[in-house]
């Protein structure tokens, strides 16, 4: 699914009411028909009072036609106007007219902080006062406002965006966004929802088809594209009857120094469990005995060292190495890795105390390998790209990044994002179980498993996030989110591949 930007989706807007002969009232007439039906679909006539904000643009619009559906099924509706302006939309306009043709009690027109009306906890917000529009944050006693709506215990639902938020730049002022607890957002996804510091002001959204024209919107290049199942199950290679475990590849694990063999056993078994066929762990000497009790089915190789990695010398073909998981920053083990840049030709995935070496010795980047998959969190990607001023500054230093060494950069999240030259794909799947020790160990080893298989990088990349997501929310479904631990998450991955293709109850053949 593609994420676009406001400016794109206000183009598609006029290219679908020039291009069907259809008007922007129609629009906007069809839009706020969708939002009063997923309304009446939950309240079924309830008559709780139900407080309707509007601004004076189009989202107001929005707001209006709403409202007036609301009325006319007899729900108890209060519709207020945000009055800071003269200038009004053409279509705000003609559906404030509409109101006042539907009952008599007309919209109250606020112009100061002495109109806000009381809320009670069990009423329900509906929030238009701002769309995707919006440039600058609410001036006034605009502000004021928000914060009273903020303010109430009353379940918010925002129409398209919560307002103050933008659809893609940074905020000015946090204080001055509507903390919706649903958004019903049209025809896309806006990129704020998946930020970090934008992203909460969304906890729940869904997607509304408003009819923007398929076509036009299929020839957009996107700010981002989103991945979930749909997408995931496209990226799946099935296996074939006359494969055997040397189709699926060698996948060489370097990791673990003493105390941290753990690191080591946790992406080997993951890289068995998304579909290795084969793999090999390369630990030190100390941790030679873990491996070999603890996962049976893997070879195992040593350093001569006992406690951390020194020289990593194998005579295996591997497919695939994922390597930096537990192996410590020490000068020797720094050494062995850039000897590994160097010489190695399979593709490869670089976590952890890799990606720490790599920050503290620069000289490593000239050796990276083209194509590898880097996948740091916050703490370590800022040490790899330097400080940023907010969440775009980040994705833009990222992809710079990316583009400069040739790598696919993957940025740990609750919406992980993977960058490669200038494209952003974000996931969907995943939850705050997931924050646990080793979760990211087990995600260096789906990864390198993937790629033992033949997966393209990036391919394999935006799979492997999605079904290491998919197999960390199987978990917590049964567990809960204190308890899910990194193991839970590997002994989940074939279930994430069995639900790749599950088909919803209602299905179902009978």
């Amino acid at each position: 699914m593609k994420i676009f930007s406001a400016k794109q989706l206000s183009e598609a807007d006029k290219v679908t009411t020039e291009k069907h002969d259809i008007s922007s009232l129609d629009l906007m007439e069809h839009a706020g028909t969708q939002v009063f039906n997923w309304l009446h679909q939950r309240l079924q006539g309830a008559t709780v009072p139900i407080h309707i904000f509007c601004g004076i643009g189009n989202n107001g619009g929005d707001g209006l036609v709403v409202g007036r559906l609301l009325i006319e099924k007899g729900y108890n509706v209060h519709i207020y106007i945000a009055n800071f302006t003269d200038k009004r939309s053409k279509c705000f306009l003609i559906n404030y007219d509409r109101i006042k043709e539907t009952t008599k009690k007309w919209p109250l027109l606020m112009t100061s902080e002495k109109d806000f009306p009381e809320i009670n906890d069990q009423d329900i917000i509906i929030d238009a006062l701002f769309g995707i529009g919006l440039n600058r944050p609410p001036q006034g006693w605009l502000k004021p406002l928000i914060q009273h709506i903020n303010a109430s215990k009353a379940f918010t639902l925002a129409i398209d965006i919560p307002s103050g938020l933008y659809a893609n730049q940074a905020l000015e002022d946090e204080e001055s966004v509507i903390k919706a607890n649903h958004t019903l957002t049209f025809q896309a996804p806006k990129l704020s929802f998946f930020l970090p510091e934008t992203g909460k002001f969304v906890p729940f959204f869904d997607i509304i088809d408003i009819g923007l024209d398929p076509e036009h919107l299929h020839k957009i290049e996107p700010l981002a594209q989103l991945i979930g199942k749909q997408q995931a199950q496209q990226f799946y290679k099935p296996r074939q009857a006359f494969d055997h475990k040397g189709t699926y590849g060698h996948s060489l694990i370097v990791a673990g120094s003493y105390g941290k063999i753990g690191a080591a056993v946790l992406s080997a078994k993951a890289a068995f469990r998304t579909g290795a066929g084969l793999v090999t762990v390369f630990v030190p000497e100390c941790g030679y005995d873990i491996v070999q009790t603890a996962l049976p089915e893997a070879m195992t190789l040593s350093d001569k060292e006992d406690d951390l990695i020194t020289d990593i010398s194998y005579e295996i073909e591997p497919s695939a190495i994922g390597i930096g998981m537990g192996i410590g920053t020490q000068p020797e083990t720094v050494s062995a890795l850039e000897t590994l840049f160097k010489n190695a030709k399979s593709p490869m995935v670089i976590d952890a105390d890799a990606l720490n070496c790599i920050s503290e010795n620069k000289n490593l980047l000239k050796v990276l390998p083209k194509h590898a998959i880097l996948t740091p969190h916050p703490g370590e990607l800022e040490r790899l790209i330097g400080e940023w001023t907010d969440d775009y500054d980040k994705l833009k230093k990222a992809k710079t990044f990316s583009k400069k060494h040739e790598i696919v950069l993957l940025i740990k999240g609750a919406h992980t994002a993977v960058i490669y030259d200038n494209n952003l794909y974000i996931n969907t799947t995943g939850n705050p179980g997931m924050a646990t020790a080793g979760s990211g160990d087990a995600l260096s080893g789906v990864l390198t498993g993937l790629l033992s298989q033949g997966y393209d990088p990036l391919l394999a990349t935006v799979f492997g996030v999605y079904v290491h997501g998919t197999a960390g929310a199987i978990a917590s479904q049964t567990m809960g989110y204190e308890a899910v631990m990194a193991t839970d998450i590997i002994e989940n991955l074939g279930n994430a591949y069995m639900s790749l293709f599950e088909q919803p109850e209602s299905e179902r053949k009978s």
